[in-house]
């Protein structure tokens, strides 16, 4: 079987100096130190959304890439840097515990051990400072944990030769789908280390949609006007569970080793409401009452990309210290100079359509019965909230609303 849509991201730390001043359901196979691991990811997920869906619009972004390139720098941060990291990022477990943890879910994520039938790959590297002297101790951690080797670049001489090998780097990674992730500015003379991740990944629905079943239709905005949008329709089996005002439907990706969430309100207007109850553990609950039903699904067929710079949202969630120099405290990573984080940038795309998306899912059977129940009505005709859950390891992957399926 084919399989047609997919979604990546890059995540990318660019860190800088300055001389004198400042310029611009977890598997059971699973140790605790991962299952800790991804309840903190699950838990800053969330929190992170709440943050950037408090702008309009369609929203795209993956939580795990995020956390991991946050992973490798805290690695070097240092006293109330690090305490601030720590908390923002909801890191439960101690350094040397956490970093472990991090390489044994990359190990798990990219199949290392049991081999996977979507296509998943996570990718790390360093771009530091040529003959910078970064500490011995971080970067046999980062390559141990993280797989993150160190390509010396350099910033001080050519920070655009560097920007542009950055760049390519993560556009070979991901399949040509995320470019220009670092846009002009982001990488100067005065920048020392860039820290990157990419994630990619690409499945096949368990039941893929009938393109002839794909028909134009109205999907209605959160104020009420209606605005065309391609709707595909397909009568499957998976987790469903109807909520309080919402639904929610758990549509498996073949193998079902990932699946997306899918909560649609009942009101089109419904959606921040939905959004003010998404927590770590209400997901886990919503899924815990999804039980095995025949669904009628019409589903809009869509594209998002979105590009954030996340310094501001940082900050905002508690991670001050890490971006102003003369508090930042990355003695961890070198001493030659004092270091700061200067740029957060995060990009990322997803495309669904008939054929896939990404992730995992359920399979049932109904038992003969001499008249079948009408199957559930799940019509996202309107604004919804959607997650790209791995059903291996728990982790949310990707985050995400429709709020216009033409925007």
């Amino acid at each position: 079987m084919s399989t047609r849509s997919c979604a990546l991201v890059g995540s990318m730390l660019v860190l800088g100096c300055c001389l004198m001043t400042a310029s611009a359901q977890p598997s059971k196979s699973q140790d605790a130190g991962a299952v800790n691991l991804v309840t903190g990811n699950s838990e800053f997920a969330v929190a992170l959304y709440d943050q950037l869906a408090r702008n309009d619009g369609n929203l795209f972004f993956s939580p795990y890439s995020i956390s991991t390139a946050l992973g490798m720098t805290y690695a070097g941060a240092r006293g109330k840097t690090a305490e601030e990291m720590k908390t923002t990022l909801r890191f439960h477990l101690d350094p040397d515990k956490l970093h472990p943890a991090f390489g044994r879910l990359i190990a798990q994520l990219d199949g290392e051990k049991t081999k996977r039938f979507t296509q998943l790959r996570v990718a790390n590297r360093l771009w530091g400072q040529r003959d910078y002297g970064f500490m011995p101790n971080f970067l046999k951690l980062t390559q141990t944990d993280y797989h993150a080797g160190l390509q010396e670049v350099d910033f001080v001489q050519d920070p655009e030769v560097a920007r542009k090998m950055i760049n390519a780097w993560v556009e070979k990674q991901t399949q040509e789908k995320i470019k220009d992730l670092m846009p002009a500015g982001t990488v100067t003379i005065m920048t020392r280390l860039v820290l990157t991740n990419a994630i990619y990944f690409k499945a096949a629905w368990m039941h893929p949609f009938s393109e002839k079943e794909t028909k134009n239709g109205e999907f209605t905005l959160a104020d009420g006007k209606k605005v065309q949008a391609q709707l595909m329709r397909n009568r499957l089996r998976a987790g469903f569970s109807q909520q309080e005002g919402f639904s929610v439907l758990d549509m498996p990706y073949e193998r079902q080793e990932m699946s997306m969430i899918l909560v649609l309100p009942k009101d089109p207007a419904g959606l921040p409401k939905v959004e003010k109850q998404l927590s770590e553990t209400n997901v886990k609950k919503w899924l815990g009452k999804a039980s095995d039903h025949e669904v009628d699904v019409t589903l809009p067929k869509y594209k998002i990309t979105a590009q954030f710079m996340l310094n501001d949202t940082l900050k905002e969630m508690g991670m001050r210290d890490a971006f102003e120099f003369g508090k930042a405290d990355f003695s961890g990573m070198a001493t030659r100079e004092k270091l700061f984080i200067s740029a957060v940038v995060h990009k990322a795309f997803v495309d669904v359509n008939e054929k896939g998306t990404e992730a995992a899912a359920a399979t049932g059977v109904a038992a003969g019965t001499l008249s079948l129940p009408p199957p559930a009505m799940f019509r996202a005709d309107h604004p919804f909230l959607f997650l790209i859950r791995d059903n291996v390891t728990g982790s949310i992957l990707f985050m995400g609303r429709l709020a216009n399926p033409q925007s």
